[in-house]
């Protein structure tokens, strides 16, 4: 019988904070040591959670059905990534300002047919926030990019058959762009018989 057929286990429970304790505060995030502990063993264990403010992620599609996509270098994987228009949500800013400001800013595009498509959670293993997820339809270049000093980005317009291509080839594989594109997109691909 496995736990998940245990009525009496039918959820995890809950770890019991026993202190926490601020780290650096990094200009992307924050980070906090929390001392938890297991409800299992009992044991208090030291768990590291990085506090940030939420993001943003658009699937802009153009009138003629090409998805916007970015390019730019990430430090984390030393690559050139493709995705989607995305970023921090600012302090006070509602989710879909911060949205219609990222695609204007990194792309010079702007929309006004947008739907917001929920939400996920980065990597909730030590992460506290989220990424909201947005449909802008009939996107249009109407601005100039507005980068900041910490942004290198070049903008494309692919066609949907060739974003399905990319994500195959594994040229398209940032977590988060692929979560927003497949509520919009069908990417299933069926292994070859």
């Amino acid at each position: 019988m496995s736990s998940f057929d245990d009525p009496s286990r039918a959820e995890p429970r809950p770890w019991r904070m026993q202190r926490s304790e601020r780290g650096e505060n990094l200009s992307i995030c924050r980070v906090r040591f929390d001392h938890l502990e297991n409800p299992r063993t009992g044991k208090v264990l030291r768990r590291t959670v990085l506090e940030t403010r939420d993001w943003v992620n658009v699937v802009a599609l153009t009138a003629e059905q090409k998805l916007v996509v970015v390019k730019q270098f990430r430090f984390g994987t030393g690559a050139i990534t493709t995705e989607i228009p995305g970023g921090v949500i600012d302090t006070g800013e509602a989710p879909i300002d911060a949205a219609r400001r990222e695609l204007r800013e990194e792309c010079g595009y702007s929309s006004d047919d947008w739907t917001y498509l929920g939400a996920v959670e980065p990597n909730p293993a030590f992460h506290d926030n989220l990424c909201h997820h947005f449909l802008a339809r009939g996107v249009a270049r109407t601005h100039e990019q507005e980068l900041d000093s910490g942004e290198d980005i070049v903008v494309a317009e692919l066609a949907l058959d060739e974003v399905r291509a990319r994500i195959r080839a594994g040229e398209i594989r940032h977590a988060l762009v692929l979560t927003a594109l497949q509520r919009v997109l069908d990417l299933r691909t069926l292994p070859e018989s």
